[in-house]
């Protein structure tokens, strides 16, 4: 059972969605995540004009006139969600927590998946497995999905992404779409992040903060590493401790985008509070025009 309130949250979000995907996503993720390619579907008689090269001989030998094998394209596809649940999401300082614009930017994209006929999974983890929801079709299946990442109660704190790609590496064996979605905040994953960007199509979805980026002058504050509990005292009154916080945050943002270069995996950069339907948007097309 759910409550009243998440019930009409989720309710909205699909009503949001649903506008967003058929204004504006659907074209797009249909253009830019192919199918598997060409498939058989069926054997029909010669028609001036049809491309001789796809005679079946065989048939026309048997019925003593032409047919030709009619193609189509397999668009039938697997998405998985791998999301970040660990407490350093539940942080947010423009009216939302990074794990809700998680949450609602993967509803945006399984209402996108499912337009088109594909399967949609889900891993939830933080410095453990939470939860694995094998792919399936269906409307019914994706509100699952959206409502179990609105209303998840983790058990972990902190973050373990290599233990997360390397679950998928071993569960999910035929090709599929990889959305891996976190703040990335997590030590010694590159080797997993490599072999699953081998096998799969592992987009990155780096979900951020802009108070992670710069503080404010507002004095002394306190700190709190939220998956640790570790807290620190901060004069933000200083430029200089200002200007050191900014330039660390600045150095690990681009350490990651040049590892996801390095292994050839796609990055969408959000921040809260800001459009993430246009993020999408500008990820599609970026990617379209280099396909």
């Amino acid at each position: 059972m759910i409550s009243k309130e998440l019930a009409k949250k989720i309710r909205l979000l699909e009503i949001t969605t649903n506008r967003a995907v058929n204004d504006v996503l659907a074209g797009e993720y249909h253009s830019v995540f192919k199918g598997r390619g060409m498939e058989f579907d069926e054997v029909r008689e010669y028609a001036p004009g049809d491309d001789v090269r796809t005679i079946d001989w065989n048939v026309t030998a048997r019925l003593g006139k032409p047919f030709v094998k009619r193609f189509v394209e397999e668009r039938e596809l697997t998405v998985m969600f791998i999301v970040d649940l660990s407490a350093s999401g539940s942080f947010g300082s423009r009216g939302q927590l990074k794990n809700e614009v998680a949450a609602e930017l993967c509803a945006l994209l399984a209402f996108s998946a499912i337009k088109n006929n594909d399967k949609v999974g889900l891993l939830a983890f933080t410095d453990r497995i939470e939860k694995f929801i094998p792919p399936k079709k269906g409307s019914s299946h994706v509100l699952r999905l959206v409502r179990e990442l609105l209303n998840f109660s983790p058990q972990g704190r902190g973050t373990d992404l290599a233990q997360a790609l390397e679950y998928v590496g071993r569960v999910v064996r035929r090709r599929a779409i990889v959305f891996l979605v976190s703040d990335f905040l997590a030590p010694d994953y590159v080797k997993p992040l490599r072999l699953v960007a081998r096998r799969h199509d592992l987009v990155a979805v780096s979900v951020s903060d802009p108070r992670e980026k710069a503080l404010p002058n507002v004095g002394l504050i306190a700190l709190e590493d939220a998956e640790t509990g570790q807290t620190v005292i901060f004069d933000s009154g200083s430029n200089a401790a200002r200007k050191a916080y900014a330039g660390l945050a600045r150095k690990r943002d681009e350490e990651r985008q040049a590892l996801f270069r390095k292994v050839g995996v796609d990055e969408v950069r959000v921040n809260v509070g800001e459009d993430y339907v246009r993020d999408l948007m500008l990820f599609f097309r970026r990617r379209e025009q280099r396909l």
